[in-house]
């Protein structure tokens, strides 16, 4: 498990650099929502499993399910929102959902849609001044957070600086002891 945390230190500490130094790319390729949210729940699974957390996927009937953009970055996203969810909560559940916001007017294709996708959990949820500062590189709610909860501090960056350029935007909802979403 010191193996795997340190991995995932070095991960973040790469993609961080990458997007820093603007190397980082974004592709866009055809793919299926389903297979995309399929995966992130696999990732998110075992540990929602380990906390006997239920994880749930709520997506919109209306989105359809062929899609192009970016799922391997969408995922990363995603995952990430998720095990911090899983992280924060102890008992209840996680909800990822992916809601069709609307399709694109006159300035595109007409079969272009705007998502909205979201991360819900029960868990021990954020004022509103820890949710201003949660996107800031290196930072997290307080130092007890960091203390019991362990990480870096950069996920939030760095899935706030993917969603930017796949041009969407991120934000936090929350209340202390009441649960966040991040949508």
């Amino acid at each position: 498990s010191s193996a795997k945390a340190l991995l995932g230190i070095i991960n973040d500490i790469l993609d961080f650099s990458k997007i820093e130094a603007g190397k980082m790319d974004m592709e866009t390729i055809d793919f299926k929502l389903d297979e995309a949210l399929d995966n992130v729940a696999n990732l998110v699974g075992v540990k929602s499993q380990e906390k006997e957390l239920q994880l749930l996927l709520k997506v919109d009937r209306e989105l359809p399910n062929n899609l192009a953009g970016d799922p391997l970055r969408l995922g990363q996203v995603l995952v990430n929102l998720s095990n911090n969810a899983v992280k924060f909560t102890e008992e209840g559940e996680i909800v990822i959902s992916a809601s069709l916001m609307e399709t694109m007017g006159d300035q595109v294709p007409p079969d272009h849609v705007k998502v909205r996708f979201g991360v819900q959990d029960t868990g021990i949820g954020l004022t509103k001044e820890q949710c201003g500062k949660l996107f800031q590189a290196f930072s997290q709610a307080d130092a007890s957070t960091t203390r019991k909860y362990g990480g870096t501090g950069l996920g939030l960056t760095i899935s706030k600086r993917l969603v930017e350029m796949m041009g969407g935007e991120i934000w936090v909802e929350g209340q202390e002891g009441n649960g966040c979403t991040f949508s």
